[in-house]
This record gives structure tokens, C-alpha cells and sequence, in this order.
């Protein structure tokens, strides 16, 4: 799977006056990866696709407890430079950066959840500290944990179109921490998208959602319909049985209000081939 984020994370010890004084080993985790990484004096910010993550939670268990946790926001100014102390042990570091929406943290269920689901990467990184852990850097890079839709339209948007609206028969809004597996499937949930005025007859405007996916591939029929701001319906469409698994975008293009348009293909540097469809 390809990498697309890199978050520059520093986990050092409490005691500054030893690199392991037999409790506690210092040490430096710097992720890394194909990404975009900007720093200054005063701003850090962690880029995908162009688009910047928002949140940072990095999650220490040993024997499946939870000993600490961080949550970082781009606000603060040590964004993506969570500090930890590692005690004597066999730990699974839980990385996980994030620009979803209204996440929703629980650490009994060990699930995130989001309200709106968006770019996401996760990572399981295990470590031992022992008695002769010394300090020093560490690697460890995280992976894309969310699939994506994108459908294009390809007639004109109508005058008076105010919303586009996704229904996924399933769709996932949470991920399980400790496994990476989707959480929180909802059903035929709608997720709407304002049309913006400059976007009114205009032909091949596009939508995309994210959602949580497994490594394996699973299947959900898509309905797609275009309303007006007092809910009338001025076209539809729907896909049956479409394909997802984890970084991969699944691309459809096909008409809303007009005749059957054809399938296009499109490639994606950063994520695996897309998934192409027509309705």
C-alpha cells in the first residue's frame, strides 16, 4: 500500500537526565512516507492529497491496556510532535492522523468514529523497551486507512440544484484503532453536498465522499439523486453492488439528468487504480 502522509512524531521520556534509567527508554519516532511536510516557527502542518490533517492521537498499550494517550490539533504548536514515556515492556504504539469531522474517541471499544469522514491514515507500530533499549530514532510509516468515491456528473447542473445526496445501501464512519477494520456502519445514510452557484451549468462536476475500509473488498449499491433547496428531485441515478477496499478510489461518471453517458478511467498517484463504473 502506498504511503501518503508522513506526521514528524517525537516520543521522548520524562527523565532528561538518562536515555534509560531502567524504567523508562527515550526515544524518537519520526514518521515517514511519500508526503507533504511543512514546517515553520510557528506552524506545522501535514499534507495528502494537498489537503492538510487537522488531528494527531497517538495511543500506548501494553498487554492490550492503555497506559497513555495523546491528542494533538493543528492549533497546537508542537502539532505532530506528541511526547511520551515509554515504560519497560511490550508496547503497540497506535498511531492515527485525521481531517474527518467530529471524531469521537473510545478507548474502551477502542474505535474512532467521525461524523464526516476524511482523508485518514492508521498505523499498529510495535515496540519493546528493555533494560538495554537505548535512545535514538525509529521509522514508522502510516498507511491510508479509508476508501473514496467520486462520482462526475456528466450533463449541465440545472438552475435551480441546490444539493447533491450519497446513499450507500453501507457505509463506515469509524475504524477500529487496534485492528485497522471498519466500524460504525450505517445504512442508506445520505450524505449531502451543497451545490455552489458557480457550479450550475456546469458539466462535469464532481463529488467525493470517504469512507472506512478493510483490506478486503466489499461490495454496496449507491444511490445518487440531485434536489432542490425544498427537496424536489430533479434527477437520479444508482450503482449497483460497487467494489471498495481500502486506498482506493472508486471513480463513476454517468448523466443526472440526461441520456446514459460512458465509463472513464482515471489514475491515481497516490492511491491504488481506480475502481471505474457508469450507471
Amino acid at each position: 500500500m502506498i504511503t501518503a502522509l508522513a506526521v514528524a512524531a517525537v516520543l521522548t521520556a520524562c527523565n532528561s537526565e538518562s536515555e534509560n534509567d531502567g524504567t523508562y527508554a527515550r526515544i524518537t519516532f519520526t514518521v515517514t512516507g511519500d508526503f507533504a511536510l511543512t514546517t515553520s516557527p510557528m506552524t506545522r502542518v501535514l499534507e495528502a492529497d494537498g489537503k492538510s490533517m487537522t488531528d494527531v492521537w497517538v495511543l500506548d498499550y501494553i498487554d492490550g491496556v492503555l497506559k497513555q494517550q495523546v491528542h494533538q490539533t493543528s492549533d497546537d504548536s508542537d502539532f505532530g510532535s506528541p511526547t511520551l514515556s515509554l515504560a519497560l515492556g511490550e508496547h503497540h504504539i497506535y498511531f492515527i492522523a485525521s481531517r474527518g469531522q467530529d471524531a469521537a474517541l473510545d478507548t474502551d471499544a477502542h474505535t474512532i468514529t467521525f461524523s464526516t469522514v476524511r482523508d485518514t491514515f492508521w498505523k499498529d507500530y510495535p515496540i519493546t523497551v528493555s533494560g538495554g533499549t537505548s535512545s535514538g530514532s525509529r521509522s514508522v510509516a502510516l498507511d491510508r486507512a479509508v476508501t473514496k468515491l467520486k462520482v462526475t456528473f456528466s450533463d449541465a447542473i440545472p438552475e435551480d440544484a441546490a444539493t447533491f445526496n450519497i446513499s450507500p445501501a453501507t457505509w463506515y464512519y469509524g475504524m477500529d484503532y487496534m485492528t485497522g477494520n471498519p466500524t460504525a456502519a450505517a445504512t442508506s445514510q445520505a450524505i449531502t453536498v451543497s451545490i455552489p452557484a458557480s457550479s450550475i451549468g456546469v458539466t462535469g462536476e464532481n463529488v467525493s465522499i470517504f469512507g472506512f475500509s478493510g483490506s478486503e473488498e466489499w461490495a454496496t449499491d449507491i444511490s445518487v439523486d440531485c434536489k432542490t433547496a425544498g427537496g424536489s428531485v430533479l434527477g437520479a441515478a444508482t450503482i449497483a453492488s460497487a467494489p471498495f477496499v481500502r486506498n482506493r478510489v472508486n471513480e463513476y461518471t454517468g448523466p443526472m439528468f440526461g441520456d446514459n453517458g460512458a465509463m472513464t478511467l482515471t489514475l491515481n498517484a497516490a492511491w491504488e487504480d481506480a475502481y471505474t463504473g457508469t450507471w
